[in-house]
């Protein structure tokens, strides 16, 4: 391959039993109604055999604008929890609009030193596929406390539940590649076909906010991976504007697959005849991109996370309606060796 060099993917540390895990404020407050939902996260993590400790700024009331803190002061705490060698894992309490404000304040060399999973979706978005660009850090899109293990998580059937606590802790406990994600009756086959590649992606808005700044991936690493995004509010037409910025700066014609996530309040995909549908807005952009594309599954805004880690390579057949991870996200935790791991092997 030509142009920058695949990262050598950065995989935190297995977690053990009685790690200690840090819920923090990476970029919205918490509202004193989402108190509980904390609370119920909590009781979610112990459940799964960790420790559980809240970060300071995430504290009812304490805000600034539409953040939990000032960027430099989330910052700060961040880097306190990259630099702690007791905090293993790091969990977002929910998205917001800050983390635009401090990527160029994050401690990436406690980052290499000791990588550990940072979990989270929506605006956490952005630091997964910054970090990614700048260190290999394997980035956990995946449910945060108050939207996810303490709110969504609780509103599932009971089957459900157990079936993701199993999974989460496999991901973060297991050496092991996972294997194939647990399917639904929603997923859909938009266009057929087979592909493997490294996951990459995100909210659509923020994958094409993070490609405008100087923290950009640069494109040759979309060469044959599987990108992943889902949308939240806004208009369908947004949407199809994003794919499209995708399309220009050449992204499009680099993926081997993609997978969308089931959208979430956003207007213009109503069942009636003026509006597309989102399969129709997808494939209306690709074009004759032959690409297989797998849709309406279940990570992001609508609902429980199924769990997609940023850099790990991934097996996609989108008529059989599967989604395989192939490769561990974490290293042995009895390895003391930094966690690269080289996989370019494409």
């Amino acid at each position: 391959m030509t142009g920058s060099a695949l990262p050598q993917l950065l995989r935190p540390r297995a977690l053990r039993p009685g790690d200690l895990v840090v819920i923090a404020s990476l970029s919205g407050p918490l509202a004193a109604a989402y108190e509980h939902n904390v609370q119920q996260a909590v009781v979610v993590l112990e459940r799964m055999g960790f420790r559980v400790r809240r970060a300071p700024l995430l504290e009812v009331g304490r805000h600034h604008w539409w953040s939990a803190a000032t960027p430099a002061e989330i910052a700060g705490e961040l880097n306190g929890l990259l630099r702690d060698p007791e905090v293993r894992a790091i969990i977002a309490n929910d998205g917001g609009q800050t983390a635009l404000g401090y990527l160029d304040l994050i401690d990436l060399e406690a980052i290499r030193a000791d990588p550990k999973p940072i979990l989270g979706y929506s605006d956490i978005s952005l630091l997964h596929l910054v970090l990614y660009a700048r260190t290999g850090l394997v980035g956990f899109h995946a449910d945060m406390a108050t939207p996810g293990f303490g709110g969504h998580w609780q509103a599932a059937p009971a089957t459900r539940q157990a079936e993701l606590e199993k999974l989460y802790s496999r991901l973060l406990t297991g050496t092991e590649a996972i294997g194939a994600l647990p399917a639904s009756p929603s997923w859909e086959c938009w266009r057929a076909g087979r592909a493997e590649g490294r996951l990459i992606g995100g909210v659509i808005n923020r994958i094409v906010l993070t490609q405008a700044t100087c923290y950009a991936l640069p494109l040759d690493w979309f060469d044959g991976a599987v990108l992943f995004w889902e949308e939240m509010g806004g208009l369908a037409s947004y949407v199809w504007s994003y794919l499209q910025v995708l399309r220009h700066c050449g992204i499009l014609d680099r993926i081997s697959g993609m997978v969308v996530g089931v959208p979430r309040e956003i207007i213009g995909l109503e069942p009636h005849d003026a509006s597309p549908t989102l399969a129709e807005i997808v494939l209306d952009v690709l074009g004759d991109r032959d690409i297989p594309v797998l849709g309406n599954v279940e990570f992001g805004h609508a609902g429980p996370n199924l769990p997609m880690p940023v850099g790990i390579r991934v097996g996609l057949d989108a008529q059989q309606r599967t989604l395989s991870l192939l490769e561990p996200a974490v290293r042995a935790a009895h390895d003391d060796r930094p966690g690269r791991l080289n996989t370019e092997d494409e």
